[in-house]
């Protein structure tokens, strides 16, 4: 399986991994462990994204496990968007960011942008 990532999803990871250092470490076990058995999701945890109009396969991850959040467990409130290309085994990831009080929907924008 081939990962990338989009500038945007680096700049995010920049920015969170100033408070939460162990992300880095925590997206690659992500990786190794769950995105390479179950690249097109894993409910509850991993759902497809709907109502898109486009082609692109669009994940997002809700229950992410982040050792810089010590006590909660997958329920760290960080989320991560994907898209999945099943013809070229790729993984390329759109966003990331810290859910505040009410989860927000994935940025849509982004996502019409690169994949339509």
């Amino acid at each position: 399986m081939e990962f990338s990532s989009l500038p945007e999803f680096n700049k995010e990871l920049r920015q969170l991994l100033k408070k939460y250092r162990s992300l880095n470490e925590d997206l690659d076990l992500l990786k190794e462990r769950i995105l390479i058995k179950y690249p097109k999701g894993l409910p509850p945890n991993i759902f497809r994204v709907n109502k898109l109009g486009i082609q692109t396969e669009i994940y997002k991850i809700k229950h992410f496990r982040c050792k810089a959040l010590k006590h909660k467990g997958s329920r760290s409130g960080i989320r991560i968007v994907y898209a999945y290309f099943p013809a070229k085994e790729k993984i390329e990831f759109i966003e990331i960011y810290y859910k505040q009080k009410g989860d927000r929907d994935c940025d849509k924008d982004r996502i019409l942008k690169y994949y339509s």
